[in-house]
C-alpha cells in the first residue's frame, strides 16, 4: 500500500453488517471491543460511518451514539491492521464529531484502549466521578444501553469493560 492511500467515508448501509461483524470478531477475541449481536449492529446502523479503499472493500467503521441531550459516545471505532497509520480512523473520529457538532452534542465520551490516539484528538481522562448532575445520572440508569452504564461506570459492566480507559472530549 502507497503511503497516499486513498480512502472515502460514507454513511453505513445495512449490507455493511456482515463485513463489520466480520472485522469485529479478532477484536473481541483479543478482547479489544465488548462483543455485540448482529441485530444490534442493523438496529444501530444510522449511527455507522464506513470508511471504503478505491474499490470498495470496508477498510474502517466507527459510530457516534446520542446518550442525553449534550452527551454522545463514539463506538466501534476500528479500522484493518493494513491501514492502521494512515489516517482512516482519524479521518472517521472527524466526521463523527462532526456530526455530534451537527446534532448539538456537546460533550464526547468514548471507552478505549486506544489512549493515545483519543489523546491526540483532545479527548481526556476522565475523573472517577461521572460528569452529570444528579438528576441526569438517575435519567441515565433507566437506560438499558451498555454504553450508558459503561459511561457511568457502573459494578455491573466492569467485566465487560476490559478494563480499557473512560475518556471524554468537549467539543
Amino acid at each position: 500500500m502507497s503511503a497516499k492511500a486513498s480512502f472515502s467515508i460514507r454513511a453505513a448501509r445495512t449490507s455493511d453488517v456482515p463485513r463489520i461483524v466480520e472485522m469485529t470478531e479478532p477484536l473481541v477475541e483479543k478482547r479489544v471491543l465488548v462483543p455485540k449481536e448482529r441485530v444490534t449492529y442493523y438496529e444501530s446502523i444510522q449511527e455507522f460511518l464506513i470508511a471504503e479503499d478505491t474499490e470498495g472493500n470496508l477498510i474502517g467503521f466507527g459510530a457516534l451514539h446520542v446518550m442525553w441531550e449534550d452527551l454522545a459516545e463514539v463506538r466501534t471505532l476500528a479500522t484493518l491492521d493494513s491501514w492502521r497509520g494512515h489516517g482512516v480512523g482519524s479521518a472517521l473520529l472527524a466526521k463523527l464529531l462532526d456530526r455530534a457538532r451537527d446534532l448539538g452534542v456537546d460533550r464526547v465520551f468514548c471507552l478505549t484502549f486506544e489512549v493515545e490516539f483519543f489523546t491526540r484528538h483532545g479527548f481526556e481522562v476522565m475523573a472517577d466521578q461521572t460528569p452529570v448532575d444528579a438528576e441526569v445520572y438517575v435519567e441515565l440508569l433507566r437506560s438499558p444501553d451498555e454504553g450508558v452504564a459503561e459511561f457511568l461506570d457502573l459494578a455491573r459492566v466492569k467485566p465487560n469493560t476490559l478494563g480499557n480507559t473512560r475518556m471524554i472530549l468537549s467539543l
